[in-house]
């Protein structure tokens, strides 16, 4: 059975999630979990089992293309994991910046391939 996945949009959801405390940790990345969010999610939203938001920090990622590639890796992992995810909200925060002198391309294939396992082994903790 596939799961709908959501994406977190507005402050007061980001704001709740991160009220719930962080959850896992790698090298790179945290994640933040709550189970649900309650009366401040939208009805459209209500019907998602998982919803999943990003915060990249141009303080870590300075670069726009970085921090797109980044989130399209989460967003991608996130729903290719959701059948083995436990049902809720996550944030997924980039806590430390990849060294640009070892990944010098932000679209390069190592730095995708890197993030994507780093994610794997993030959320592969909150796994069902």
């Amino acid at each position: 059975m596939a799961r709908f996945i959501a994406h977190l949009r507005t402050r007061t959801e980001f704001d709740a999630v991160f009220a719930g405390g962080v959850v896992a940790k790698t090298p790179h990345f945290v994640l933040h979990y709550i189970q649900s969010l309650g009366a401040t999610t939208p009805t459209a939203k209500s019907i998602a089992s998982i919803t999943v938001g990003a915060v990249l920090p141009k303080r870590w990622a300075k670069r726009a293309v970085t921090r797109n590639t980044l989130k399209r890796q989460i967003y991608a992992v996130s729903e290719s994991l959701a059948t083995r995810l436990v049902p809720g909200c996550y944030i997924v925060r980039l806590r430390t910046e990849f060294s640009r002198k070892e990944f010098v391309s932000a679209t390069s294939d190592v730095l995708k391939h890197a993030v994507r396992t780093e994610l794997q082994t993030l959320l592969g903790a909150r796994a069902a």
